[in-house]
């Protein structure tokens, strides 16, 4: 009897580790070709990952979570923001996108996201005042149908609505931004209001952007050399001291005990030369690990809900932000794992399961033809394709920089000829390119074969069209 008792401690063990606790995921569809929803479903549960945050309520997406279990985050975009203003809107909203599916064996939405970094600077206050609104008729919405008990709306904001002074760069002197203190004030005190957590995207990866000065050890959580002193309090790493400028913002606006779920924080693996494997997995290996343990920082220990960003690469997605957009998934763009890591933050590292039965195209490339005479618009014909296909590995420091002239128009060509579904006149380029069956990748470069989709985002039909927009454009 006692070692039936011990085998069912250790399978409770065992499904308890199997994932951190709190532990979800973002998924982004932004791809030129996207894995089927089903798929894609399947792969979390296979990983044992039971949250997961969405950018859209997209019908398809609801439809293959509907009674898989999987905690939901759905989303409202910016650009909807405005028409949630108007309560019927809300209210329409509401009832097609949650209340549809909560039945038994339907989606267990369990927020709403309103928004997503509506405050940015870059934004120049374009949804300064109808985010607000658009929460509160959100919640009110989800009260009326009898959701909100178990249905809680949250608008997702970037780390930079909070800060600390020049001149006192310190956790516990965080504020809100100056321009936005009152709102920021008004919008926790309603989360408060209805029970409603305060969702915050951090990113460590973005300290080190661009910022050569930045001590690099201190974006990861494994030890760095000077710690930020912070009256007695020392912080080794950027997570925890962001985390806790956002408890101090809080605490100085007069919600301290508000409770703080992290919306993003994650680390790409190329197109920037701190975005690499290596460095996602020592990221990764030092997060985990703190989550499992229910560690927490300094101003606020123990259980953070935290979402990974992002589940598979996004080829689709802009780069005006850097060209590592791309890159945040832990997944490649066909669902196949990057690197090993361990969910249940314990170290053990592997594989994660892959997404099954994923169809590729046919074994085929697009290259740059040697025997070329003419190649004055080669540069026009490489920009060409950069714009409608994903070149930004090609970036200094990336894991295609190191190839030469040859390389690089070959790389941009195949990466339009796949994100056109390989149509045969997708691969000319002027007679600059040639069709070819030989793999041409790399050992540190990748040139990849498209998943075959049905929801690709340039369907065949369009592919003449702009096959002939580019000779009109390269002939002038």
């Amino acid at each position: 009897m006692w070692i039936l008792k011990g085998v069912l401690l250790l399978l409770v063990w065992i499904a308890r580790v199997w994932y951190v606790e709190g532990l979800g995921v973002n998924w982004g569809t932004q791809a030129s070709h996207k894995l089927p929803p089903e798929t894609v479903v399947q792969m979390l549960k296979n990983n044992g990952i039971q949250k997961v945050k969405l950018f859209d309520a997209d019908e398809s997406t609801m439809s293959a979570l509907a009674g898989s279990g999987i905690e939901v985050m759905v989303a409202i975009p910016n650009n909807q923001l405005a028409a949630m203003n108007e309560y019927d809107q809300a209210k329409k909203w509401v009832k097609k996108n949650v209340k549809r599916y909560n039945f038994k064996g339907g989606v267990n939405v369990k927020y709403v996201a309103v928004g997503n970094e509506p405050f940015l600077k870059s934004y120049h206050n374009s949804f300064l005042n109808i985010t607000l609104p658009a929460l509160q008729n959100i919640q009110n919405a989800l009260n009326e149908a009898g959701l909100g008990d178990s249905v809680k709306a949250t608008v997702p904001l970037n780390a930079d609505v909070y800060e600390s002074p020049a001149d006192n760069n310190v956790p516990s002197a965080g504020r809100f931004r100056a321009d936005i203190n009152d709102l920021m004030t008004q919008i926790v005190q309603f989360l408060n209001k209805n029970g409603a957590p305060f969702t915050v995207n951090i990113y460590p990866f973005l300290s080190l952007y661009g910022n050569d000065n930045f001590p690099f050890d201190y974006a990861f959580f494994d030890g760095a050399a000077n710690p930020v002193n912070d009256n007695g309090i020392p912080y080794t790493n950027v997570f925890d001291a962001n985390f806790d400028t956002l408890v101090s913002a809080l605490k100085a606006a007069g919600y301290g005990e508000t409770a703080i779920l992290v919306g993003e924080v994650g680390w790409p693996t190329d197109g920037d030369k701190n975005a690499n494997t290596g460095n996602a997995l020592r990221f990764y290996n030092g997060l985990l690990p703190r989550l499992a343990a229910n560690k927490g920082t300094p101003l606020r220990p123990g259980f953070i809900e935290v979402y990974l960003f992002g589940l598979v690469d996004e080829d689709a997605k802009s780069i005006a932000p850097g060209s590592f957009e791309c890159h945040w998934g832990i997944f490649r763009y066909d669902g196949q794992p990057k690197f090993p890591m361990d969910l249940s933050g314990q170290n053990q590292n592997k594989l994660l399961i892959g997404a099954q039965n994923v169809k590729y195209l046919p074994s085929k490339w697009c290259m740059f033809n040697p025997e070329a005479k003419d190649l004055s618009k080669l540069a026009a014909n490489i920009d060409y394709a950069c714009t409608f296909g994903d070149c930004t590995a090609l970036e200094y420091g990336s894991s295609c920089n190191n190839l030469d002239a040859n390389g690089n128009a070959s790389y941009a060509f195949n990466m339009y000829f796949q994100v056109q579904s390989q149509n045969d006149m997708a691969c000319n380029f002027q007679g600059l390119a040639k069709l070819t069956t030989q793999n041409i990748s790399t050992p540190t470069c990748n040139f990849i074969i498209q998943i075959s989709s049905s929801s690709s985002l340039i369907r065949s039909s369009l592919v003449t069209s702009l096959v002939i927009t580019l000779s009109i454009i390269l002939s002038l």
